[in-house]
């Protein structure tokens, strides 16, 4: 059976609908937001499935400004061409924001309904495809696990790799030797699986080797040659709560033991 043949309608309606998607989508690659708001119909409807979240016109001026890329090294690209279907077009492309100082790239895809000469509906679909960091250790038919319904976009993701990091440097909580996950989450606001998430999925770290990182990174500004105080002692001041994990993190940091290390210090200072 042949498919039915467009109608002269059925073109127009499918040529309105393309430019009105490729300006809306030129609009987000050019970061310009008004642009992007002002495509949207009084009664859109924006479904977010990455967050499972549906939102309507009052709340989009926020959300597109947190998920729309800003830094010079962020980029939304296709990765396929628009493709429309009367009212309706399917977008794929690639989004790149800065997750704790690397690029994490999402894969999103869209369908848009246009209503009026405007976009009347939208449903999202994103998932985490991969870490400038950590490509070397991952083939590209092995991306890491999607995330879904954690509340979080992409951009958010990234408010809260940056909200840990300040949190970590300015009330130092890796100090306490009993520090866990249900702690920081309550600090910072953010649930346990969130900063699972993006402990474990973006950054390639449990939540022990995170704390670990951070109470090595103080114990090391301290260390200088002719030490008096000894590094056992540091290391549980530092917050480890064993030597074994202290000296497992420090060999893994420096690929020497800690005597060797600073021996090393020595002969260079």
């Amino acid at each position: 059976m042949q498919p039915p043949i467009p109608t002269p309608a059925d073109s127009q309606l499918t040529e309105i609908t393309r430019a009105v998607v490729l300006r809306y989508h030129n609009s987000w690659k050019r970061r310009d937001l008004d642009a992007a708001l002002a495509l949207y119909h009084p009664e859109v409807e924006y479904n977010d499935f990455f967050q499972n979240r549906c939102m309507r016109l009052g709340e989009l001026r926020d959300y597109v400004s947190q998920t729309m890329p800003s830094r010079p090294d962020e980029f939304l690209d296709h990765i396929d061409r628009i493709r429309v279907d009367g009212d309706t077009a399917f977008l794929q492309y690639r989004t790149a924001i800065t997750l704790s100082g690397r690029l994490a790239v999402f894969h999103s895809s869209e369908a848009i309904c246009v209503r009026d000469g405007l976009i009347w509906r939208i449903n999202e679909y994103a998932i985490l495809v991969r870490d400038s960091h950590a490509d070397e250790q991952r083939s590209a038919g092995d991306p890491r696990p999607p995330a879904s319904r954690l509340g979080l976009s992409p951009r958010q993701l990234s408010q809260l790799a940056n909200d840990l990091e300040e949190y970590f440097h300015k009330a130092q909580p890796y100090l306490a030797p009993d520090l866990d996950l249900s702690q920081v989450a309550s600090a910072t606001g953010y649930t346990r699986n969130q900063i699972s998430y993006l402990l474990n999925q973006v950054m390639g770290l449990t939540f022990y080797q995170y704390v670990n990182q951070k109470r090595l990174q103080h114990l090391m500004a301290q260390l200088r040659p002719a030490l008096s105080t000894r590094i056992d002692e540091l290391a549980f001041s530092a917050g480890f709560n064993s030597l074994s994990a202290f000296y497992r993190c420090f060999r893994q940091h420096t690929g020497l033991s800690p005597r060797e290390y600073l021996r090393q210090l020595d002969t260079q200072g």
